[in-house]
């Protein structure tokens, strides 16, 4: 991912008030490792309930305010965006309302992540060779390329006008 600035941040998102975009926390923008992260996603300190997440879509900056949801799962659940099997962190179900008018009615999309959005980081971690001969450098290429993907694709989908 490129570097971006705060001011390309808070006007990126989709599905946030001016209020919202003007009052959320940012992180240090400075100190991020923008070449290992395929997306930027994290969890405002001041509201423990809300994420955002930005990143490229088709050339276009798209961030979007994410809401986690009530409540706990029965299971540990596996990560929609980085689906890594041995997870080091814990998945959370979010929500984010839609974009346009078909947020303003109300609708909203839901998937589970990384708690903390580590998505970059598990998808990069090296993984065990499952048979002698594996190509673990394309597999990670390729769980990169999927992320990045699965990241895009849900934007997208907030995008939508339904």
């Amino acid at each position: 991912m490129l570097p971006i600035t705060e001011q390309q941040l808070r006007s990126s998102f989709v599905n946030a008030s001016q209020r919202e975009r003007k009052e959320l926390t940012l992180p240090d923008l400075n100190s991020l490792p923008w070449d290992d992260l395929d997306y930027l996603g994290w969890r405002d300190q001041k509201k423990p309930n809300l994420g955002y997440v930005v990143a490229d879509v088709d050339g276009t900056l798209v961030g979007v305010l994410l809401r986690k949801a009530e409540g706990s799962t029965r299971t540990r659940p596996q990560c929609s965006w980085c689906e890594d099997v041995h997870l080091p962190n814990d998945v959370l179900y979010f929500f984010a309302k839609k974009a346009g008018a078909a947020g303003r009615k109300g609708d909203t999309l839901g998937t589970l992540v990384c708690a903390e959005f580590e998505c970059s980081a598990n998808v990069r971690r090296p993984m065990p060779a499952p048979y002698l001969g594996f190509d673990v450098e394309a597999a990670r290429v390729q769980r990169i390329q999927t992320l990045q993907t699965h990241v895009a694709n849900f934007l997208r989908r907030v995008c939508e006008d339904s």
